[in-house]
């Protein structure tokens, strides 16, 4: 068969392992998975009551326009309807990006590590990646610039980064998105932006109005706790929406998916809960990293890579035998780390107790 030749030898994304699966393995009750940064609050008690008090047809396909969700975020951004473009999930719109502006003998610009499905994306396409080192787990903008040529299509900015959880500032962003040529697609990927309290950070609506090149992800996966119904969205200028729109698929959102994604918007209290104990449980990880000596980095998401001092692997099986599924660092690109979602106070607690068990047997700690 006449596959891609790039694909050979490509692997599939790899999420954090699933909670029944980790029960089966070491004969566990309960199990705690804090790898894959989901809201350990759930979603809105909104979306719960409208799921149980609402049925539909389902033998009718969605609509592929998603009008009554494209109005309603458009309201919520104040953007224009045509300035939206919707996925399933974030990876979908990744998807439709890549599609649409990568290629053989075209290059794409991203920082290392950063989210995974940038690269494997471009490499589906044959295009060239080019990954620019952090700098102290911070976007090295400067070094990225320098990257982009002549056949650069795509510039990547994470913000804030997957795995490190830090945030490009607003007076960073504003120089470099000036110095990138016009015809280079600028992506600032906020899947986590909700959760951002640092005041360096502004709101990056104004780039979308002033740069025909810039186009923003966002997703209701994170905050409002509804990544199992997939639903990202992306913020552009309407030229450039209309331009990617004949690459998504015909009905990429569920019936369901668009319901709750409009009753979850409209509980903004909800989001405001969820920010408010994620920093509070954050926090719980700060205390324990600064007590012990643990490098971490200051996160700007519900997630937060701190130092173990040890093989990111054995943290990862050890605490996974004592029911909590977290991400080791070696498969983020951050060995001697680990990535561990924010939870509820209770979870963060017992977490960081088994922990520092380990850590101990480890000889990490006296």
């Amino acid at each position: 068969m006449k596959f891609k030749k790039q694909i050979y030898g490509m692997k599939a994304y790899q999420p954090g392992k699933p909670i029944e699966e980790v029960q089966k393995e070491f004969g566990l009750k309960e199990v705690v998975k804090l790898a894959s940064n989901e809201n350990p609050f759930g979603c809105s008690p909104k979306v719960k009551d409208f799921i149980v008090n609402n049925g539909m047809n389902f033998a009718i396909y969605p609509d592929g326009y998603a009008q009554e969700l494209r109005t309603a975020v458009s309201q919520h951004l104040g953007v224009d309807e045509s300035q939206l473009l919707f996925g399933n999930g974030s990876d979908d719109i990744i998807a439709i990006i890549t599609r649409a502006l990568l290629y053989p003998g075209v290059n794409t610009v991203m920082a290392d590590p950063s989210f995974s499905q940038y690269s494997h994306n471009a490499e589906v396409e044959g295009a060239e990646v080019r990954k620019v080192p952090l700098k102290d787990g911070k976007h090295d903008l400067e070094k990225m610039l320098e990257a982009i040529d002549e056949n650069t299509s795509i510039v990547w900015v994470c913000n804030p980064n997957n795995p490190t959880g830090t945030i490009v500032s607003d007076e960073e962003l504003s120089s470099f998105i000036e110095k990138v040529p016009s015809d280079v697609l600028i992506v600032l990927d906020e899947a986590y932006f909700e959760y951002i309290t640092d005041p360096a950070y502004k709101d990056t609506l104004h780039y979308v109005e002033e740069y025909p090149n810039v186009l923003i992800m966002r997703t209701f996966s994170k905050a409002y706790g509804l990544a199992a119904f997939r639903i990202g969205y992306a913020i552009g200028q309407s030229k450039l929406i209309a331009t990617l729109d004949p690459v998504r698929a015909p009905f990429n959102n569920t019936v369901l998916s668009q319901k709750v994604a409009i009753v979850a918007l409209e509980d903004q209290p909800f989001i405001q809960e969820t920010v408010e104990q994620t920093e509070k449980g954050k926090q719980q990880y700060v205390e324990f990293c600064n007590k012990h000596g643990l490098k971490y980095y200051p996160s700007q998401t519900n997630f937060i890579l701190f130092e173990v001092k040890a093989d990111s692997d054995v943290i990862f099986q050890e605490m996974m035998k004592r029911g909590f599924i977290i991400r080791s660092g070696n498969a983020l690109g951050t060995p001697g780390f680990i990535r561990v979602s924010i939870g509820t106070e209770e979870q963060n607690r017992k977490f960081l107790s088994l922990l520092e068990e380990v850590l101990k047997e480890q000889g990490v700690l006296a």
